[in-house]
């Protein structure tokens, strides 16, 4: 018989072989359920890397940024390949049609407030300057008026309608070439269009444009949708019927037509066109910091409803994916980044055909926007042109030499959105 230490070894023993089984069940438990998540995790992952690689490749492509360094009879030779940065061109266009060459419908125009044209615009403008090197970022917006050489045409143009006169007259030289085919036509008047703004952009800015982005009218209501909505600020109220803005002052979400509305208005602001050309800058930023903080590039259900949008609104050309423009819009979204806008010499001039076009000092143009890179921007000479639209109470403070938006804080902290007209 065992004594009472015997027993009590004994016991102990028999309750430490339990407790390590006890352990090593847990442990089993644990090691499977962590295989089990990890599974899960990774299988969830692939399903949305699989959506993301579907995503790209449903988004449309043009071969106009190559297109555009060809050096023929009409255009000069482009700016050299290595500026320091990687710039790309963000175009936003006012089509009636989707980018498969599908007219809207008159129900989908009056949601967008607007209706029916043959006449094609690219109002917004915006170069995003990314330095290779790492340093502060920069969007540049061009503004719409902004009398440019087209060389397709071989006379000045406003820069707005330099991709739709470019289409217009490159499609009517297919058809009387005996050109039957409306999807060719549709295609290479449209991609001879994006090239002739390129160049023009180039001959600008003196920066080599490397890649190209486009975004429809259509393409604002969708992208707004899918990510329930863009958070804006008005100083205060505000509204247009050409537009169809009616705003109150105050932070507020804009999406659909509103956010069409929103980005286009132009007409009983302050400082008119100069005006939407920050409304679309702080619009950039806040859409950017909407995609990027939340879910959307993790939520296959939202990555569809993006792939719905990007098919139907969204152009690229060929060597810019959708996870590279993701990334480099993470690099803007990490608040290292300023708008800016270029100098000009007049607001409110008149070309020989009597159209309101904005003047500008192209040598000053392009050293402004090599210094975004490279340096501290320049302070051009005031406005040469002086206007009744060029007057101070309608012009910018600070316009002449490149209006500038901060938006340095990081992403992260900034929840208050800036405040516009």
């Amino acid at each position: 018989m065992l004594d009472d230490a015997q027993e009590g070894a004994a016991e102990g023993f028999e309750n430490r072989r339990t407790r390590r089984r006890g352990v090593t069940a847990l442990l089993v438990v644990c090691r499977v359920l962590v295989g089990v998540v990890s599974v899960t995790a990774l299988t969830a992952m692939t399903l949305v890397w699989l959506q993301v690689v579907q995503l790209e490749e449903s988004t449309n492509t043009t071969d106009a940024v190559a297109r555009a360094q060809e050096i023929g009879p009409s255009a000069p030779p482009p700016p050299p390949p290595d500026d320091g940065a990687n710039d790309i061109l963000v175009i936003g266009s006012d089509s009636r049609t989707d980018m498969q060459g599908n007219e809207l419908s008159p129900e989908l125009l009056r949601i967008l407030r607007t209706e029916a044209t043959e006449t094609l615009n690219t109002d917004t403008l915006i170069l995003l300057r990314i330095p290779r090197d790492g340093g502060r970022s920069s969007a540049v917006s061009i503004p719409r008026d902004t009398s440019v050489m087209v060389h397709a045409l071989g006379s000045e143009e406003k820069i707005n309608g330099a991709f739709g006169l470019v289409k217009a007259r490159t499609e009517q030289e297919l058809r009387d070439g005996g050109e039957t085919d409306d999807a060719l036509i549709e295609r290479e008047s449209d991609d001879a269009g994006r090239a002739a703004l390129i160049q023009a952009v180039q001959g600008l800015t003196g920066v080599r444009v490397d890649h190209y982005t486009e975004v429809s009218l259509y393409g604002f209501y969708l992208l707004t949708e899918v990510i329930d909505g863009v958070d804006v600020c008005l100083r205060q109220s505000t509204s247009d019927p050409d537009s169809g803005a009616s705003f109150a002052a105050g932070p507020q979400t804009v999406r659909g037509g509103d956010a069409v509305a929103f980005v286009r208005q132009r007409k009983n602001l302050p400082r008119g066109d100069l005006d939407r050309i920050v409304r679309q800058q702080t619009f950039l930023a806040s859409a950017m910091n909407k995609v990027l903080s939340g879910d959307l590039l993790t939520n296959p259900g939202r990555l569809d409803e993006l792939e719905e949008a990007v098919a139907k609104t969204v152009v690229m050309d060929e060597g810019l994916g959708f996870l590279e423009l993701v990334q480099q819009a993470q690099a803007l979204a990490s608040g290292n980044v300023r708008f800016d806008t270029i100098p000009v010499t007049g607001v409110g001039a008149r070309n020989d055909r009597g159209q309101s076009i904005i003047t500008v000092d192209v040598p000053a143009v392009r050293e402004y926007v090599a210094d975004l890179v490279t340096g501290t921007p320049p302070a051009p000479a005031p406005p040469a042109v002086s206007t009744p639209e060029s007057t101070p109470e309608s012009t910018p403070a600070g316009f002449a030499r490149g209006g500038m938006l901060d938006l340095s804080a990081p992403a992260a902290v900034k929840r208050q959105v800036p405040c516009v007209y």
